[in-house]
């Protein structure tokens, strides 16, 4: 029998919506065994104690929506010219940095070295969170993810016209090791020559790669900022749409019809807006970013108003403004500049980010048979969700069972 831990005397968030206060969660065998009130002879023998009076106990924490790129600027074309040995040992530094800030699953949604990350973890070679990657991006030629600015050579992502092309694409993603596929079905904010109201790729095209992903018992999650690319991108039947700056009334409804999921990333534009300049964000990046801000705060406002299923995700790429560690920040906008409460808020980057990436069966709640990804943090999150944005309040991380963070340093026999 493996070992078993009992956090017991906290606060306990289940990531369902619920919380009880003096409750114990049961870790055993990387699973999470028992929640609640736990009497002693339920105890497997030798289990070790946590006493978290005054603490919380809550689900790890999920970015759905972020990249291991390994570029040490938001300008893309610099990073192209970089060997990829250098991005991966860059990328590598980032698990580190999430776990400390309790981030125990994450989507990589574009990029070179997340698959290889993946699997070094999964080899045990790495401890880190669970990751989903798509591994490359598809783009239309001269979209968001075509690096249109330089010769074809030396593009990062996935470039592919017309539905054979991207049905083909979407099938070698799978081969090179992808858990979802990510497509850009409109422009973008750090792309320079496309603008984020229009839409890219027909919604055959799109089409034809959700057939793909699904027939392998997979999903597409799609860039899409622009009103049309949103709704095109519903039409074809994507899972998940990402940061949806100028989602309009129709596409709301879409989304709620469909089921999709919303992961908004709020953070990497207020990021960009406040410190881009200081960091080599290039200037269309800068002005896309200032001008679609407000927009973008507005419009996820209504969607979350009409009960649109809200992910929690960042962007956030691994170098200055958006280095990874600090990917909470996108709690704190939600319940601050978007007006969520703290319990949807926890619940949207715990159960509601688990279910947008296809693993609400193994994680995203502290539930009987999931894996135990758990944290243990210094304070009360309904009370101010900032205490998430500090690292040093996240005292405990477990993921899978495994104690991958530990400064309490209080751990006894029970």
């Amino acid at each position: 029998m493996g070992q078993a831990t009992l956090l017991r005397n906290a606060h306990v968030i289940d990531g369902t919506g619920q919380h009880f206060e003096n409750a114990s969660v049961l870790l055993h065998d990387g699973k999470i065994e028992a929640v609640g009130s736990i009497p002693d002879s339920a105890l497997p023998s030798g289990t070790n104690g946590v006493d978290c009076t005054g603490k919380t106990v809550i689900p790890g924490l999920i970015d759905a929506h972020m990249h291991f790129l390994g570029t040490k600027s938001l300008n893309l074309m610099l990073g192209a010219f970089e060997p990829p040995e250098m991005r991966m040992g860059r990328a590598l530094k980032n698990l580190d940095k999430l776990l400390n800030a309790g981030f125990t699953a994450v989507r990589d949604v574009g990029s070179t070295t997340a698959v290889h990350i993946r699997n070094l973890i999964e080899e045990g070679l790495y401890t880190g969170p669970t990751i989903k990657t798509s591994n490359l991006m598809l783009s239309q030629t001269a979209g968001h993810g075509d690096l249109h600015m330089l010769p074809k050579e030396f593009n990062l992502f996935h470039v592919c016209d017309g539905a054979d092309e991207c049905r083909k694409a979407a099938r070698e993603q799978f081969r090179a090791g992808a858990d979802f596929i990510k497509v850009s079905s409109s422009g973008g904010v750090l792309s320079e020559k496309d603008d984020p109201r229009a839409p890219q790729f027909t919604v055959e095209e799109l089409e034809a790669i959700v057939y793909e992903a699904e027939a392998v018992g997979s999903y597409v999650a799609s860039h899409a900022q622009s009103a049309q690319g949103i709704k095109n991108a519903l039409k074809a039947g994507v899972r998940t749409i990402e940061h949806g700056i100028l989602i309009d009334d129709e596409g709301i409804e879409l989304m709620l019809v469909n089921g999709a999921y919303l992961v908004p990333t709020l953070s990497i534009v207020k990021r960009i807006v406040e410190y881009g300049h200081l960091h080599g964000v290039p200037d269309f990046g800068l002005k896309k970013a200032h001008h679609f801000y407000e927009i973008h705060k507005e419009n996820i406002r209504k969607a979350y108003k009409a009960g649109v299923p809200i992910a929690a995700a960042t962007d956030f790429a691994g170098c200055d403004p958006v280095d990874h560690g600090g990917n909470a920040e996108e709690l704190s906008i939600f319940v601050h500049d978007i007006g969520m409460s703290e319990m949807d808020t926890i619940v949207s980057a715990t159960k509601v980010a688990a279910q947008s990436m296809a693993i609400e069966e193994t994680t995203g709640t502290l539930e009987t048979g999931k894996q135990a990804d758990v944290l243990v943090v210094n304070g009360n999150p309904l009370e101010n969700i900032d205490v998430l944005k500090n690292t040093a309040a996240i005292e405990q991380v477990y993921v899978k069972g495994e104690q991958v963070k530990n400064t309490l340093n209080v751990l006894q026999q029970v």
